[in-house]
């Protein structure tokens, strides 16, 4: 029976730091393979402008190609709304019966805002990336205290920062698979605020 580990998000580039991350906790927590989903919208970032859905989703697998352990799905792009995590999963545990769900700190402290949150825990583990100590709530609740905290290697790149550097005309080397890169630069991506 193969244990998957489900990593989602806009990926507006997908990044070295997501693929260290993602081989790190695929390592700690035994993981078949992770699958990267890109959403079509983020009901966390609807204010927030993103490349097209196409875009992202070839630059996810441009990232991943060559690497056994990682997946992608389409899901998500291809149900055209707001992307919530509840529904993807209940797609996927058709065909996985084990899945980690794999999310940022960040995210646990919001994460009984989320759609269906008690229905989420029940179709999946809850993994969260990086637990930092100094920034723990005074008041946990049930949602942190069921979540795994596993401590991957802190890799300080975001997708904002490669955007930043593509548009002021920046190098982005080492930042994003060369592979990425090359198509960022093909279809001049970022070149627009």
């Amino acid at each position: 029976m193969s244990t998957v580990g489900i990593f989602g998000g806009t990926f507006d580039p997908i990044h070295t730091g997501h693929l260290i991350t993602a081989q790190a906790v695929r390592e700690l927590r035994r993981l078949d393979k992770i699958i990267f989903i890109p959403a079509y919208i983020s009901p966390h970032k609807t204010d927030i402008p993103t490349l097209s859905p196409r875009h992202r989703l070839e630059m996810v697998k441009l990232a991943i190609k060559n690497i056994s352990y990682f997946n992608f799905s389409d899901i998500e792009i291809k149900a055209a709304n707001t992307s919530y995590t509840i529904e993807t999963l209940k797609v996927l545990k058709e065909k996985h019966t084990k899945i980690e769900l794999i999310i940022g700190y960040d995210n646990i402290l919001n994460f009984s805002t989320w759609k269906d949150p008690d229905e989420i825990l029940k179709l999946a583990k809850l993994v969260v990336l990086n637990r930092k100590l100094s920034t723990e709530p005074k008041e946990m609740d049930r949602f942190y205290s069921s979540a795994i905290f596993v401590d991957t290697p802190t890799i300080e790149i975001s997708s904002s920062e490669i955007r930043e550097r593509v548009y002021n005309n920046l190098p982005i080397n080492f930042l994003v698979p060369e592979e990425v890169q090359k198509y960022i630069y093909h279809f001049n991506l970022y070149k627009e605020k």
